[in-house]
């Protein structure tokens, strides 16, 4: 509940700052504006930064409020997830070798309880792992063993989750930019079936304003797909930390029984 929390205050703000970018775009036209009256030459670059913003937001409300905003939508919420996921696998990164010998320094000089104190004050899936087969120790190494697998299993599953979506959105964006253009075809080819003639002239906007919609899509979809291969590489690097934290916890586990 408190990652949806989270993932809803994200888009929140993104949209938030959406709109504020949009006004501020707004008043630094007009200051443009009103600075080119007196001073032309100096103005030019600005004027310039403005007329791009403001060709951005036409070619974004040529593209039609229908199509074009749940592909915005898609942007956002594929960014929210995105941020919200980075963020929890950044907090989930543990420096394995230092955890590894403080909990060995842990066991050789308090035993199992001070190793398991030492888990509990670290943060992170590694530290979770050590933890549930340091606490299973007293059952035996095997059982150790399974309740490591075990948890890893989980924490793995909890590394992937939302993720789906995101990959959900990189798909849904240019599909929905393509649904976009075929329908402003369609209309087009409807203007020229009611116009009873073929003018270059009657569907050229049209056909324009269709491909719009594909050009956003490809965007989103664009800059979703760079965000997801970060985070998979990131949530294989963790993964990988894992299993070779386990296989040194049940190394010193191993040693310790001797």
């Amino acid at each position: 509940m408190k990652r949806l929390f989270s993932i809803l205050a994200i888009s929140g703000m993104m949209a938030f700052g959406t709109t504020v970018n949009a006004t501020t775009s707004a008043n630094t036209s007009t200051a443009v504006i009103t600075v080119a009256s007196t001073t032309q030459d100096d103005a030019a670059p600005a004027e310039e930064e403005a007329s791009f913003h403001q060709d951005l937001k036409k070619r974004f409300i040529e593209g039609g409020p229908g199509f074009m905003g749940i592909v915005l939508l898609c942007l956002i919420l594929g960014l929210a997830i995105a941020i919200e996921r980075i963020i929890f696998l950044n907090l989930s990164t543990t420096n394995t070798k230092k955890l590894s010998q403080e909990v060995e320094d842990a066991l050789s000089s308090g035993g199992v309880e001070a190793a398991k104190e030492v888990c509990r004050n670290t943060k992170g899936p590694i530290a979770s792992i050590y933890y549930q087969g340091l606490d299973r120790t007293d059952e035996g190494l095997e059982a150790a063993e399974k309740a490591v697998v075990a948890y890893g299993g989980v924490q793995m599953g909890q590394l992937e989750k939302n993720v789906s979506w995101i990959s959900l959105f990189i798909a849904l964006a240019p599909m929905l930019g393509f649904m976009g253009t075929v329908i402003g075809m369609i209309q087009a080819f409807d203007k020229i079936e009611a116009a009873g003639d073929m003018n270059p002239s009657l569907v050229a906007g049209g056909i324009k304003v269709a491909l719009l919609t594909t050009v956003f899509g490809l965007i989103v979809a664009i800059i979703l797909q760079i965000f997801y291969n970060y985070i998979i590489a990131k949530i294989d690097s963790i993964v990988n930390s894992m299993e070779d934290a386990s296989i040194t916890l049940m190394d010193l586990l191993i040693r310790q029984k001797k």
